[in-house]
């Protein structure tokens, strides 16, 4: 009897624990689903739930478009309607906003969502190698220099001063300071007064005022404040794409940030011109590479930073660009039309020549949110991992393309794993721009001096 009951016992256990797991799955697939999205015009309002058929007959999906020219629906235009799993889906025609409401058994609602149907996107993908020179509106603290005296010692009038590394100083005696050398030639002409000096500084949001006394520097033979600075970050990094009509382009994927202390670098003045891969030093596990390059001034490829975000640098071309794989823009695509699975990208790994390599799309990050790891990706192309071991540092903006769309563009690598690595989703990027109208902050080819 005891035997007959523990058997019964551990049958519905066993019941009750497949019932469970089933509707855990069942709640994972709809929390999945986004609460809000966007849609191109001319593409389906399409709802996906990875359930056997025998589920999905249990739900409906209440369509209510705010103006009625929005969707489209057997050549009709679409007002209020309940779609079930199986039938055609509508088409979206024209921009504006779609509610829909999926419901259990078509009583009980189960998840809200908002579909914003925007004008049909499409752009030119990147590849291009680019130079990125950006200015920080003054000149960057980025570390103390001592002024050794005749007596032999050792002197800090700045930091005396208050300045800290990762300020940003903007004028000297109220003459503005745009460049490491007007830096230098103002203290030293201003030093040789003898008077203390007015710095105004910029520390994170807030301008300061200090007054410093420069101190003749007989090593150097000129006045100085004990301070190394630097006036801009410059490095090697990839356009993502260019939108032709207005010339608008984005490229990284992610922001720069300065090389010594990690603060972000606002635009001042900046610009990105044309690069050439002169090598690669490819990366290894624990050691990420990078790309060589150089800079070119040339017309073909130059343009303004008008923006540097966590989403990439945007600004716009003097001139348009060409793509030699797509000649024609392509559209842009959707979180929600992003796959696991096979993909493409687009880079440099010689010269100026744009070629392509394979890539896997491991993961897709469903994200209520803007983030730059959207995606997990990761290198298969033999050529490419035989040159450089995976993803480079430069490599960063690198157009990622899957099924005729720019889905992404490659950000980071995984330090332990170099032919992995996180990709931003194209959608947040493109919203920097079109929508609206380890990091490459360790950018090489800096020149720091001493004030």
């Amino acid at each position: 009897m005891w035997k007959f009951k523990r058997r019964g016992l551990v049958g519905l256990l066993l019941v009750f624990g497949t019932v469970t797991l089933c509707l855990m799955w069942v709640w994972q697939s709809l929390n999945g689903l986004p609460e809000k999205q966007s849609l191109t015009v001319g593409d389906e309002l399409k709802v996906e739930l990875n359930f056997p058929e025998n589920v999905l007959k249990r739900f409906k999906i209440y369509v209510e478009p705010e103006n009625k020219g929005v969707l489209e629906f057997q050549g009709s235009h679409l007002g209020k309607k309940v779609i079930s799993f199986g039938d055609n889906w509508p088409v979206a025609v024209q921009p504006g906003t779609v509610n829909l409401q999926l419901r259990l058994f078509g009583i009980f609602p189960i998840k809200n969502m908002t579909v914003q149907v925007v004008p049909a996107l499409k752009v030119i993908p990147g590849g291009h190698s680019i130079g990125v020179l950006l200015y920080s509106g003054g000149v960057i603290v980025v570390g103390y220099s001592p002024i050794i005296l005749q007596d032999g010692r050792r002197r800090y009038p700045a930091r005396e001063a208050g300045l800290e590394v990762g300020d940003v100083i903007l004028k000297i005696n109220d003459q503005k300071v745009r460049n490491d050398q007007e830096a230098i030639r103002l203290i030293n002409e201003w030093g040789q007064g003898g008077a203390p000096i007015e710095i105004v500084y910029k520390r994170k949001e807030r301008t300061y005022k200090t007054r410093v006394k420069p101190l003749f520097c007989p090593e150097t033979g000129r006045y100085r404040i004990g301070l190394f600075i630097r006036d801009s970050a410059a490095g090697i990094g990839t356009l993502t794409f260019y939108e032709p009509k207005g010339r608008m382009y984005g490229a990284l994927g992610h922001i720069i940030t300065d090389i010594e202390n990690n603060h972000v670098i606002k635009p001042g003045e900046g610009r990105i011109v044309k690069a050439s891969v002169q090598g690669i030093q490819p990366g290894r596990r624990g050691q990420p590479g990078e790309k060589i390059g150089v800079f070119i001034e040339d017309r073909e490829l130059t343009g303004t930073i008008d923006k540097n975000t966590p989403f990439g640098i945007f600004g716009r071309l003097a001139t348009p660009i060409k793509n030699r794989y797509y000649r024609r823009p392509i559209p842009v695509a959707f979180a929600h039309q992003v796959q696991e699975g096979p993909a493409h990208l687009l880079t440099v790994v010689s010269g100026d020549k744009i070629e392509k390599f394979s890539i896997n799309i491991e993961k897709v990050i469903h994200q209520e949110k803007p983030d730059g790891k959207g995606l997990v990706i990761k290198i298969t192309d033999p050529r490419l991992l035989e040159l450089t071991g995976g993803i480079v540092q430069g490599m960063s903006g690198s157009p990622i393309i899957q099924n005729g769309r720019l889905v992404g563009a490659v950000t980071h690598v995984f330090v332990n794993d170099p032919t992995r690595g996180y990709g931003i989703m194209a959608e947040w990027m493109l919203r920097q721009t079109i929508l609206k109208t380890r990091q490459i902050s360790s950018l090489p080819g800096l020149f720091i001096f001493a004030i």
